[in-house]
Formats: C-alpha cells, sequence, structure tokens
C-alpha cells in the first residue's frame, strides 16, 4: 500500500466548510444535513485528499469544520463505514480503509455517487425478495421474457458494449415474474438512480479487465439459472451477491486492474 501523504499529520486534515467553498452544508435541501457530509466525504477519498491509511479527525473535530452536529456525523461516518470505505478502530479513532474506483471522478459526483450507494442500500431488500418469489412463481412466458433479456445483455457484454437499459430490462423482467404488481412499481420508481448507477458501473466494469466484466455477467447467469431451476434460495442468495459485488465494483479502488 502506499504511503499516505498525511501519514505523517497526526491527522488526515479535511478542507474547512467555508462560503464559496463547495463544501458549505446547507440546511432545508432535500439532501439531508448527513447525506450532505457523506457527499463531502465521499468527494475527498474519490478525489485522492483523503487516502488508504489516513486517519480521519476526531467527530467533535469534523463537526465543528462542517457546523453540523454530531449525530449528523456519526451518520455519515457509518454509512461510508458500511461502503467499506472507513474503518473504526477501537481506541484509535477512524481511518480510510480504502478508496472508491478512481474512475468514478471522470463520470460522476460525489452527490451521485452517494444517490446510487443509497439506491443499491434499497434495492438489496427488494430485489432479493423479487428474485426468491420469482423463482417460485414464474410462469413459462415470464421466464422467456428473462432469458431473453439475459441473452442480451450477454451478446453486448461479448462485444464490449453493455448497456444499462439492457441491465435494467433483466432485472424488470424478475420483479414483474413475481407475479405482485408492487415490485415492478417499486423498481420503476427507482429507475432514475438505477439506470444512473448502472451506466456508471458499466463504464467502470467496461475500462477494467475482460475478467471483470465476465463476472459481473456470471452473477447474472447464477440468477437466472436459480430462477429457472425454481429455486428460491439460490436466487435469493444469487441476487444479494450480485448486488453487493455491484456496490464493491463501485467502492473499491483495487479492483481497477
Amino acid at each position: 500500500m502506499a504511503k499516505s501523504a498525511y501519514r505523517d499529520q497526526e491527522n488526515a486534515p479535511l478542507p474547512q466548510a467555508e462560503e464559496g467553498s463547495g463544501l458549505v452544508l446547507v440546511p432545508g435541501r432535500r439532501q439531508s444535513l448527513a447525506d450532505q457530509l457523506y457527499g463531502q466525504l465521499l468527494d475527498q477519498l474519490v478525489s485522492g485528499r483523503l487516502n488508504e491509511g489516513d486517519r480521519l479527525p476526531p467527530e467533535k473535530e469534523i463537526c465543528s469544520m462542517f457546523g453540523v452536529s454530531r449525530p449528523v456525523v456519526r451518520d455519515a461516518l457509518a454509512r461510508l463505514r458500511a461502503d467499506g470505505l472507513l474503518q473504526a478502530r477501537q481506541g484509535s479513532g477512524t481511518y480510510v480503509l480504502r478508496r472508491p474506483s478512481g474512475r468514478l471522478a471522470g463520470v460522476a459526483n460525489s452527490s451521485e455517487i452517494a444517490v446510487f450507494l443509497r439506491c443499491l442500500e434499497a434495492r438489496m431488500p427488494l430485489e432479493a425478495a423479487s428474485a426468491r418469489l420469482a423463482a417460485e412463481r414464474r410462469t413459462g412466458a415470464q421466464l422467456q421474457k428473462m432469458r431473453a433479456a439475459h441473452e442480451k445483455l450477454g451478446e453486448e457484454v461479448e462485444r464490449g458494449s453493455a448497456t444499462a437499459p439492457s441491465d435494467l430490462d433483466f432485472h424488470m423482467a424478475i420483479a414483474e415474474a413475481t407475479g405482485n404488481e408492487f415490485y415492478p412499481a417499486l423498481l420503476n420508481h427507482l429507475v432514475g438512480a438505477i439506470s444512473g448507477f448502472m451506466d456508471v458501473s458499466l463504464y467502470v466494469t467496461r475500462t477494467g479487465s475482460r475478467e471483470r466484466q465476465l463476472q459481473a455477467f456470471r452473477e447474472h447467469c447464477y440468477i437466472f439459472e436459480a430462477i429457472e431451476n425454481q429455486e428460491p434460495d439460490n436466487a435469493e442468495v444469487a441476487m444479494r451477491f450480485h448486488i453487493g459485488q455491484s456496490r464493491e465494483r463501485l467502492t473499491d479502488r483495487s479492483r481497477d486492474n
């Protein structure tokens, strides 16, 4: 692991939240203060201003820097820990465990990345349940629709040109196969964030190794096979694994090669 530029200092310096700096947290915005702080800290990680091994300032100092309460800081830090980006060490503080993919900086800003990660958090239980129910209830016609979407995405992956609409069609076909109209409706409600995430995720995958591209498609294969064979437990596990890996591909810089 490369030596951090901040290792010689007690804590990694965070920019002060000064007017015009782009780091001001504004009450009353559509995003909560915790969302805004999460986005600002995520930006520090994506840009490299915070690096692997850096220790963040104590919560009290972060509160002063950004003019927010401790619950806001704790919420933002908890999300970054859940993303696998930060690590709390008892009696020592909070450290940067890893940085997100460096390719993100050119295709999405920190606010968009934060939205994508929150969307993935919501998708996990929704789509895991969809996959389980689809394996239990899917009809022959629904399976054929799912197969068509799956095969189309496979052809695009083979050409190195996978698209978000094809990826989304596969996930939507699974939701429709639940036989419960609320599942596709809920997925459709998230379609803006999902499509944006898929665009970014596919870009990061396409510009990575060939194996990385094939692994993402293999995850779809596991989901489809479990639903085709009417194996609810396997379908749910495969979907949870896929969404978890999607998050990893976005947040783990070490997978860039």
